[in-house]
C-alpha cells in the first residue's frame, strides 16, 4: 500500500475473487471485509487498488485540493457508516496526527468554477462513475461529502457483497469500559443481506439481530467461522431470522447433532458444514428429514460414513442438485452407490479426498448421473486412466473436471478425454506422470476455455508451446511447472493475446 509521507510504493493487489480485505491496526479497528460469494478455498486477501485514469478533466485530481486517497484504510465505524467513537482515530492514522472536529471537504466547497463543482456531485455522472472502483474504494469514496455517499449507499452497487464482521468489531468500548453494540444502520441502508461472522458467541448473535434493521426478514444468507455458537444459539439465530436460505457453519464445535435436530428449518436450500468436530452421520440424518428442500450441501466431515448418504429422502432426489463431499475420508464405493440411487438429479458432485473412491466409483457415478456439468476428483490417488474412460464415454454435459493430485493418471487417460466435446475447464494441477505427449491429446478440444498444468514436472518447453494451438483459451496456469519459461511466456502473449497466462 502506498504512503504518501515516506515515498514507499508497493504494487497495487487487484483482488480476482471479489475479496477486500483492509488491514488490521492496533487498536482493532478497520479489519472488517467485504467478500463476494465466492468458495472461501480460492479467497485470498487483497488490497485496495489505486485509483483508475478515468476521471474527466474536471474531475482529475488536482495538487491544490485535499482529495482522501484512496489507499487509506478505514475504520468500521467508516465501513458501516457511522462516527467513530471519541477519541478514536483511523486506522493508520496516529492520533497525533488527527486534527479534531476536520473533516473531508465537500466538493461544494472546493476551488474551481461552479462547473466543475456541479460536475462533482451531478447524480447521473456518478451513478456511472462508480461502477469503476472495487468495494474498498467506494468506502473510502463514500467519506468525501454527502451527496457521495446518497449515491454510492444505493443497493445496486453492494449487490453479490458479504460483510465480514469479526467479534472484536461488533463492539465500542465507552469511556467507563462498558462495551456498547455498533450501529449497523450503514448496512441496512446499502441493504445488504448477507454476513459472515467470525469468532461470535451466542450473546454476540442475539445483539446481532437485536441491533441489525433487516435480521428478522431481510438477512438471506448467514456464515459463523471459527465461534463458539451452541445448540441454543443456533436455534435461537434461525427462528428469530426467518429470511435466511443459506447457512454455513466453519470451525464451530460446540453445537452438536441435536442442535440441528432442533434448529434446521425447512426453508433452507443451502448448507455448508465443514471442520465442525460434532458433525457425523446422525447430522445427515438431520439435514436428509429436515431439509425437503436442499438444493445444495458442502459439507467436510471426517466421520461420515457410507451409511449417511442413504438417508436423503425421495423429494431430495428431485431438488438436490450440488453435493461437494470434501475429505470425508470414510465414504467408499458402497456409499457411492447409497448417493447415486439417493440423488439422482445432481449437476455438480465433488468428491476431493475422499481417498477410499476407486474407479468402480466413478464408473457408478458415470453410469448414473449423467446431468453432472462439474465433477471434482482432486485428491482421490486410487483414480487412473480407466476412471477417465468411464467420464468420456458416458458423461456427455460435463463441463469441468478436477482431477488435481490424481498422480496416477497418464498420458492414456488425457487420450480419452480429448472425445469430449463439452469439456470447457479442466484442471491437471500436480499431475506427475502427464507428458507431452498427453498434451498432444487436448490440442484438439476447440471447447476448452480453461487449463490447469500446474506443478506437472514432466512437461517441457516444446510440449508446452503447442497450446498456441487452442486459440480459444482463455485462461492457462503454469505455476511451478518447470518448462514454463520466461520466453515461453513471451511466446504465449505474442500467439495466445486473449488468454491470461498464470505464471
Amino acid at each position: 500500500m502506498s504512503n504518501p509521507r515516506n515515498g514507499d510504493t508497493k504494487p497495487p493487489c487487484l483482488p480476482r475473487n471479489g475479496l477486500v480485505k483492509i488491514p488490521t491496526q492496533p487498536n482493532g479497528l478497520g479489519s472488517a471485509s467485504i467478500t463476494k460469494g465466492t468458495p472461501a478455498v480460492k479467497n485470498r486477501l487483497c488490497q485496495p487498488s489505486s485509483v483508475p485514469a478515468i476521471l474527466s478533466p474536471a474531475l482529475a485530481p488536482r495538487s491544490d485540493l485535499p482529495i482522501p486517497s484512496l489507499a487509506s484504510p478505514l475504520s468500521l465505524a467508516a465501513l458501516a457508516g457511522v462516527s467513530s467513537p471519541p477519541g478514536a482515530s483511523l486506522v493508520g492514522l496516529n492520533s497525533s496526527e488527527a486534527t479534531p472536529g476536520a473533516e473531508h471537504p465537500s466538493p461544494e466547497r472546493l476551488p474551481g468554477s461552479p462547473s466543475e463543482r456541479q460536475l462533482a456531485v451531478d447524480e447521473k455522472i456518478l451513478n456511472r462513475l462508480f461502477w469503476y472502483f472495487s468495494a474498498c474504494e467506494k468506502c473510502v469514496l463514500a467519506q468525501v461529502c454527502k451527496a457521495w455517499r446518497r449515491v454510492l449507499y444505493q443497493p445496486k452497487f453492494w449487490v453479490g457483497l458479504t460483510p465480514v464482521l469479526h467479534t472484536k468489531e461488533l463492539y465500542n468500548v465507552l469511556p467507563g469500559g462498558e462495551k456498547e453494540f455498533v450501529s449497523l444502520q450503514g448496512f441496512a441502508v446499502r441493504g445488504f443481506d448477507g454476513f459472515c461472522l467470525v469468532g461470535v458467541s451466542d450473546l454476540d448473535i442475539c445483539e446481532f439481530i437485536d441491533n441489525y434493521p433487516l435480521s428478522k426478514k431481510g438477512v438471506k444468507s448467514m456464515s459463523l467461522k471459527r465461534s463458539t455458537i451452541t445448540d441454543a444459539g443456533l436455534e435461537v439465530m434461525l427462528e428469530q431470522m426467518q429470511g435466511v436460505v443459506r447457512l454455513e457453519l466453519s470451525g464451530c464445535n460446540d453445537f452438536t447433532e441435536a442442535g440441528l435436530w432442533s434448529s434446521l428449518n425447512a426453508r433452507i436450500t443451502a448448507l455448508s458444514v465443514s471442520d465442525c468436530i460434532n458433525v457425523a452421520d446422525d447430522a445427515i440424518a438431520a439435514i436428509s428429514q429436515l431439509l425437503p428442500n436442499l438444493a445444495e450441501l458442502n459439507l467436510q466431515a471426517y466421520h461420515v460414513t457410507d451409511t449417511a448418504l442413504a438417508y436423503f429422502t425421495a423429494k431430495q432426489g428431485y431438488t438436490t442438485h450440488t453435493l461437494r463431499l470434501n475429505s470425508c475420508w470414510e465414504i467408499t464405493n458402497h456409499g457411492v452407490v447409497n448417493m447415486v440411487h439417493s440423488l439422482p438429479n445432481l449437476s455438480v458432485l465433488s468428491l476431493s479426498g475422499c481417498s477410499k473412491v476407486t474407479d468402480d466409483g466413478v464408473e457408478l457415478v458415470a453410469e448414473n448421473l449423467r446431468k453432472l456439468r462439474s465433477l471434482d476428483l482432486s485428491w482421490c490417488p486410487r483414480i487412473t486412466d480407466m476412471a477417465l474412460e468411464y467420464i468420456a464415454c458416458d458423461l456427455h454435459k460435463l463441463e469441468e473436471l478436477v482431477l488435481d493430485r490424481c498422480v496416477r493418471i497418464t498420458d492414456t487417460g488425457l487420450s480419452y478425454l480429448s472425445t469430449m466435446s463439452s469439456l470447457r475447464s479442466l484442471y491437471l494441477r500436480w499431475c506427475c506422470q502427464v507428458q507431452d505427449f498427453g498434451l498432444k491429446h487436448l490440442l484438439g478440444m476447440g471447447s476448452l476455455r480453461l487449463l490447469s498444468l500446474a506443478g506437472c514436472p514432466l512437461l517441457t518447453t516444446t510440449g508446452l508451446s503447442g497450446l498456441v494451438q487452442l486459440q480459444e483459451l482463455e485462461e492457462l496456469e503454469l505455476t511451478n511447472c518447470p518448462g514454463a519459461t520466461p520466453e515461453l511466456f513471451k511466446y504465449f502473449s505474442q500467439h495466445l493475446p486473449c488468454c491470461m497466462v498464470i505464471e
